[in-house]
């Protein structure tokens, strides 16, 4: 299989490439950057299976010519809005599969519209498979499914895991991404209905085994896409945790740039330069133990806890991860959009058309793979995958205990 990686050298890309060539039968990727400098020194270490390219994606004749070379597209260039729908169109007339790590619900809405097209050409594309979207959807389909009727569902992060590796004279995309999720309105499933509401709103939910916690609305696909996939649902939710302080300054930033007083771009560099990068000592394993810990009551850092009846009665189950992949946010992002990559190279996924990720993989075959690519890894979903139930209280807050 021949993969081309739009953005391979970049935080997240870097860490997919790099998943990729761990494989015992590793695929040809071709490695396409605008800079072409920062694309060869890239690839020059990674092997003979590993070639690069310059591509400005923007040029449309350019990007069709290099989708038609490969057999699987795999995009990390955001911002999403402006490429996403650019390249998976592309592929599209090109019959090739596609897979990208978009986060932001509005070019995801407008990409899954290219289903029937997807479809009828044959071809099978993920949209939002990195950490969230991506691992949350998986634990959301595995939340659910532990009840006998879903009718709410969280998917959550916490925004403090979430920092770029490094900061610049320019803010990461992904900050970009997360201050534009958190300013004008956001579309969210309430009541049965899609709605649009201002983000930063105050929840409080009951995380069987751990207890109340507080959380934050944000913007994002998984709100918008579980809904589609599974019809019992009434409220579908992305939220976030972080400290109540950081709150007061991210609704000061919301007001801001929503009065037209800064730009969206400005405030994510005034956030990454507050905020500074990610420590290196944050592993996953040292972020899990202390935010589980039960005496302090804080909430897993990417979790998905669901809502509704089980044998007649309320009930709720929620799932975790008990580990992720090394790197921060781009090991956490980009090593799920390898394993995607992977599952479609090994016909894994037999769909056609286009899908948010839990209308197209098994949560149990994801975290199967996903598991030994995890810092500590993990033999597999069993492993991986930690799910409580609120039917099992006493269990559960022993399994706790004994687990961190």
């Amino acid at each position: 299989m021949k993969i081309l990686a739009l953005g391979g050298c970049g935080e997240m890309g870097g860490y997919a490439v790099r998943t990729l060539l761990k494989n015992d039968s590793p695929p040809e990727i071709i490695i396409a950057d605008k800079n072409a400098e920062t694309a060869e020194n890239f690839a020059k270490n990674l092997g003979n299976m590993v070639r690069w390219m310059s591509l400005d994606i923007s040029d449309q004749h350019a990007l069709s010519r290099a989708v038609g070379e490969s057999d699987l597209v795999m995009n990390t260039v955001g911002p999403y809005f402006k490429f996403g729908k650019s390249v998976l169109t592309a592929c599209i007339q090109a019959q090739k599969h596609y897979v990208d790590i978009c986060d932001d619900w509005e070019p995801t809405l407008e990409m899954l519209a290219l289903h029937p097209e997807a479809e009828k050409a044959g071809i099978t594309a993920i949209v939002g498979m990195g950490a969230s979207p991506g691992i949350s959807n998986m634990l959301a389909v595995k939340a659910m499914g532990e009840l006998d009727h879903a009718r709410k569902i969280y998917t959550g992060w916490d925004l403090d895991s979430a920092k770029p590796e490094k900061t610049g004279k320019k803010p990461s995309a992904a900050t970009v991404h997360g201050v534009h999720q958190l300013t004008g309105t956001i579309r969210a499933f309430e009541n049965g209905e899609y709605i649009y509401k201002k983000p930063i709103r105050r929840l409080t939910m009951d995380y069987p085994g751990i207890g109340p916690g507080t959380v934050w609305t944000i913007g994002h696909p998984e709100a918008v896409t579980l809904p589609r996939y599974f019809q019992d649902l009434t409220l579908s939710s992305n939220v976030m945790t972080t400290s109540p302080g950081n709150i007061f300054g991210l609704k000061i930033v919301a007001m801001l740039v929503d009065g037209g007083i800064i730009s969206v771009d400005r405030a994510a560099w005034v956030a990454e330069k507050v905020g500074g990068p990610a420590n290196p000592q944050d592993t996953p394993e040292k972020m899990l133990s202390e935010m589980v810990a039960v005496k302090r009551k804080g909430l897993p850092p990417l979790f998905a806890l669901a809502v509704g009846e089980k044998d007649g009665k309320l009930a709720s189950a929620a799932c975790m991860i008990t580990s992720a992949p090394a790197g921060g946010m781009g090991g956490a992002t980009g090593v799920p959009l390898a394993v995607a990559a992977m599952l479609l190279g090994k016909g894994a996924v037999l769909a056609k058309g286009v899908f948010a990720p839990e209308a197209a993989i098994s949560p149990e075959v994801f975290f199967n793979t996903l598991g030994p690519l995890c810092a500590p890894a993990r033999n597999g979903a069993q492993d991986l995958v930690l799910t409580t139930r609120s039917w099992e209280l006493v269990q559960v807050r022993n399994l706790l205990r004994k687990f961190f």
